[in-house]
Parts: C-alpha cells; sequence; structure tokens
C-alpha cells in the first residue's frame, strides 16, 4: 500500500515539474549575424579598353642639303626648312591592362601596364622652298610631304587616387611610354625652265621610340568584382626623324644632289574607356566560432 502511494506521488511531482517548466521563457540562443562584407580595390585586375587618339604637334622641321652638282661641283648649302600644314595624329585604339592597386583607408595606390593597338596617322606638306640662284645653276625649287603613323604604343604607370564613394575611385596617374612611330618622306626638285626636269627622293623610317606619359581618370565598381573606367592620357615618344636623297632625272647642264632630313615629334592626347575584372572581390569578414 504503502509502495502504491509513494508510486502516485512521484508521477503528480512530475507531471507538475513539466507544466512549470513549459512556462519559463525560452533560453534558446541566438543566431550569429555575419557583417556585410567591406567593399576594397586592393588586388590583382585585368581589362579591355577602346579610345580614341587625336591632337599634338604637327610641326616638321628639316634641312636640305645640297652636296653639289655632277658633272661640276659648287659651294654646298644647308637650308632649313619647316611643314606645319595637313592633319595631327589621330586614329582608333584599343587594347588590354594588368595593374594592382593598394587601399590604405581612402587612399589607393597602384601600378598599371598596358598595350594598344593604334591606328594613328598624320601627314604633312614640305615647301616649297625656292632654290638659292647663288650655286650657278638653273633656277629650281623643292618641295615634298612627310607622314607619320603610330601603329601600336604601351605604357608603365603608376597611379594615386581616392575614394569619393566607397565604390568610386579618381585618381591621377603617370609614367613610361612607349611604341612604334613610322616616318615617311616624299622629296621633289623641280627645274621649271626645263621641261620633265624633275628630281624626286623617298625615305621611310620605323623604329621603337620611349616617352612618358600622364593623365588621369576615373573607376567606378558595377559590383565586387567588375568596374568601369574613363581616362585621359597624354603621350609623348620624343622626336624622329627620316631622310632621302634625290635620284637623277633627265640630263640638265648639272644635276644637283639633295639629302633632305626632316623632324617631327610625335606627341598625342587619347580619351579611353575600359572594363575591368578585379580578382577577390570584397574581402570576406572573420566570424569567431564558439
Amino acid at each position: 500500500m504503502k509502495l502504491k502511494t509513494f508510486a502516485a506521488a512521484l508521477a503528480a511531482t512530475t507531471i507538475a515539474g513539466s507544466a512549470f517548466a513549459a512556462d519559463l521563457p525560452s533560453r534558446k540562443v541566438a543566431p550569429i549575424m555575419a557583417p556585410v562584407p567591406v567593399f576594397t580595390w586592393t588586388g590583382f585586375y585585368v581589362g579591355v579598353n577602346i579610345g580614341y587618339g587625336f591632337g599634338g604637334s604637327n610641326t616638321i622641321t628639316g634641312s636640305d642639303v645640297y652636296l653639289g652638282n655632277y658633272p661640276a661641283t659648287v659651294p654646298g648649302l644647308n637650308a632649313a626648312f619647316n611643314g606645319n600644314g595637313g592633319s595631327k595624329l589621330n586614329g582608333i585604339l584599343g587594347g588590354g591592362q594588368i595593374g594592382y592597386n593598394w587601399q590604405m583607408g581612402s587612399l589607393v595606390a597602384g601600378i598599371e601596364t598596358d598595350i594598344q593597338g593604334a591606328g594613328l596617322k598624320s601627314s604633312n606638306a614640305l615647301g616649297p622652298i625656292p632654290g638659292n640662284p647663288a650655286l650657278g645653276f638653273i633656277p629650281f625649287f623643292t618641295a615634298g610631304s612627310g607622314s607619320q603613323k603610330v601603329d601600336w604604343f604601351g605604357t608603365l604607370r603608376g597611379r594615386l587616387g581616392f575614394t569619393v564613394t566607397p565604390t568610386l575611385l579618381a585618381y591621377v596617374t603617370g609614367g613610361l611610354a612607349y611604341g612604334n612611330v613610322k616616318n615617311s618622306l616624299t622629296y621633289m626638285a623641280v627645274f621649271p625652265t626645263v621641261a620633265g626636269a624633275i628630281f624626286t627622293g623617298t625615305g621611310a623610317t620605323s623604329s621603337t621610340r620611349l616617352g612618358w606619359t600622364v593623365g588621369a581618370g576615373a573607376e567606378y565598381a558595377i559590383s565586387n568584382n567588375w568596374s568601369l573606367k574613363g581616362e585621359y592620357l597624354y603621350t609623348d615618344l620624343g622626336n624622329s626623324a627620316v631622310s632621302t636623297m634625290t635620284a637623277f632625272g633627265p640630263p640638265i647642264p648639272v644635276q644637283p644632289l639633295f639629302v633632305p632630313t626632316v623632324s617631327r615629334r610625335t606627341s598625342f592626347h587619347t580619351v579611353r574607356a575600359g572594363l575591368n575584372y578585379r580578382f577577390g572581390g570584397a574581402a570576406g569578414p572573420v566570424v569567431a566560432k564558439y
């Protein structure tokens, strides 16, 4: 009898305890919420661009060296001439870039190199330059034309900028420039008193030139990995020259030999738009586990 009484009391206590526990507030642990990743410009990137080149210098300077006559010889002559008519360098360009950025607060420093295929072309007229009658032969004048082309060029530049907003970067840039410059020259010595007496010469050069570039731009991140940029650069590849020698024309009392040389500065402006892919994107947060 006592055993039955004890069992009944234990069952009643258990039921009462369960009911009391059901009335207590829940003690579940709240889930840990990961913070939103902070956007950063730090990291490697690669991209493509397309743009247009224009302007710069279109002035040609040159000298016309008189070597003498055949069969007679007379004192030599060095004549200077200029040419600034015609077009400046202009044309479409496009290529790719690769670089790395370091972000330190709102300051972003980086380095970038790019290579561009280009169709920059220009042409200029030379002369006419009157011949010197003191040379003692038939009156004449010289004229001609020069052209220049940039097939490709590249740069290696530093970049320094600041974040206008976390995803908008404004920067200045500058550094080394290099490129292939082609020059051509067509030259004529015309003797108007002798029918058909035109002496001509042509020359061409192609060389890789070194120079400098400076500019500015802005880049906007459209996602953690992709960004759009617009950029302006002024590029100067220095001076390059081309020369030729006149070939003999029809027989005349004296046949002058000339070696004309022209020099031209290769400089131009470029504006371009680009698309970059940045490796890594925004760094994820570190969440402690307990």
